[in-house]
């Protein structure tokens, strides 16, 4: 059996907070890490070049997407993901069991078939299987695959969320069935079993049993408060392999993180940095600022004066609340970047905490001030 060119080392412990490494073959990323999210192969009001320069070091694309627009042939015509969009960073895809539960209306999932769905954009019928995302990820060339998961909407129906942990679980061997052996590329499964412990439980010891090359906690972010999305990371974290990453996906805040690292987690994808990049909230170490708050019309301050990339403190609140009111696209370009940008730096401040022993401390001076 060929060798896997995928691994994943511990560097230090904090209690259950981690810092750590996962080495691809097309570099390294230090964990907790945030991948940005560059949903139709590209983050958006961002280019590949500004997002390398805030550190990120891997991005996230979306299976979904891709396969309706622009189509996972042409971009294989292209050579690959990475080639269509000039990006020689690792690229993380998810397998589009999300968006066929949030984007469409009308939908209908098979146990055989999968998801069937129309498209949002033209009403197209799409068949999404586990064989079918799986072919789709590796026609886009990603470096880490996810398997295909049902994403059941927020529920306190035991049977229904039963059924549809069963339901991804069965997908799941699938899935890694047709995978198969791929010696530059790594494999996720997916934990579900919504707000209840004993089927989370569940959920991640069948995966185990499977064997995966990173455990995902899906099925959060649907709704639930915050205090029950760390419940659920509480009630798993003991489970979890140590050996392997740990990805909460689709979260979050910057309170959020702070929570999941506590708890054991190594790697994030949010869509939110650029969404509030483009409607004028930045995210700082003093806190959120809404720049198009007439307060800042004179405001000759950078946003964020502890920021390290220099370059972004170049242009003051007084300048981008001018941009944001004049609706310039630059103003989304720049608080976009500057919101990554914060998020790296966040991270890099969570590794040094871990690698010091001081995570504790950090944590509780900003759970409740980002």
């Amino acid at each position: 059996m060929a060798l896997k060119n995928f691994a994943f080392k511990i560097l230090k412990t904090d209690k259950f907070a981690r810092s750590g490494l996962i080495e691809t073959h097309r570099g390294k990323i230090n964990t907790p890490a945030f991948m940005p999210v560059g949903t139709q192969a590209t983050v958006k009001a961002c280019t590949i070049d500004d997002i390398k320069k805030t550190g990120s070091e891997i991005i996230l694309s979306n299976t979904y997407h891709l396969m309706i627009r622009p189509g996972v042939e042409r971009i294989k015509h292209a050579g690959g993901l990475h080639q269509f969009m000039n990006c020689d960073l690792p690229i993380l895809t998810d397998s589009g069991g999300f968006q066929v539960m949030s984007l469409s209306k009308l939908n209908k999932i098979d146990r055989e078939k999968g998801a069937i769905f129309n498209s949002h954009v033209d009403g197209k019928k799409f068949f999404l299987s586990p064989e079918e995302s799986i072919r789709i990820q590796l026609g886009l060339n990603s470096d880490i695959v996810m398997i295909m998961d049902e994403c059941p909407k927020k529920s306190n129906d035991y049977n229904l969320i039963n059924k549809s942990m069963d339901l991804s679980l069965y997908w799941a061997l699938r899935s890694k069935k047709a995978f198969g052996i791929n010696p530059h590329k790594a494999l996720f499964g997916i934990v579900q079993g919504g707000l209840f412990k004993d089927l989370r439980i569940k959920s991640l010891n069948e995966l185990v049993n499977i064997g995966f090359d990173g455990y995902a906690i899906g099925g959060l972010a649907v709704g639930e408060s915050q205090d029950e999305m760390f419940r659920v990371l509480d009630d798993i974290k003991d489970f979890l392999p140590k050996d392997k990453p740990h990805y909460l996906m689709g979260v979050g805040t910057p309170s959020d993180i702070l929570g999941a690292v506590k708890r054991g987690i190594d790697m994030f994808d949010c869509v939110l940095p650029t969404r509030s990049g483009r409607t004028g909230l930045a995210f700082t170490w003093q806190g959120r600022i809404n720049i198009k708050n007439n307060k800042y019309q004179f405001d000759n301050s950078p946003l964020d004066v502890n920021c390290k990339n220099l370059n972004l403190n170049k242009y003051s609140k007084n300048y981008l609340n001018h941009l944001f009111n004049t609706n310039e696209i630059l103003a989304s370009m720049l608080l976009s970047l500057h919101n990554i940008n914060f998020y790296q730096e966040l991270m890099s401040e969570i590794r040094k905490n871990i690698k010091e022993g001081t995570f504790d401390q950090f944590h509780d001076k900003y759970i409740d001030k980002l």
